[in-house]
């Protein structure tokens, strides 16, 4: 069986790092409880604070998709709203 892994990194407005990684903070427990979820790591960048990066692990796409889907992820899209300078995401497969 093939995990999911998931690199999300989210760029905060200069002025909004700090709002930005308290409601990042917020999503760890909710998403650690999910189904499904083998790891949820939030990271943030040594030389620019305004740069995190979550690291998760899946155990099926299904899975992540009904965490995408979720109240709390919904929570934190209005709750940011406006203090974002980029969000992307890359699903990706382990190889080695």
């Amino acid at each position: 069986m093939n995990t999911l892994t998931i690199v999300a990194n989210i760029i905060a407005k200069e002025d909004k790092i700090d709002l930005i990684k308290t409601e990042l903070i917020k999503l760890i427990d909710i998403t650690l409880a999910e189904k499904g979820c083998l790891n949820y790591d939030l990271h943030q960048d040594n030389e620019n604070p305004a740069h995190f990066v979550f690291y998760e692990k899946w155990a099926t796409r299904e899975l992540w998709q009904a965490h995408m889907d979720g109240k709390h992820l919904q929570d934190f899209v209005s709750n940011t709203e406006d203090a974002l300078a980029k969000f992307s995401v890359n699903e990706m497969t382990r190889i080695a």
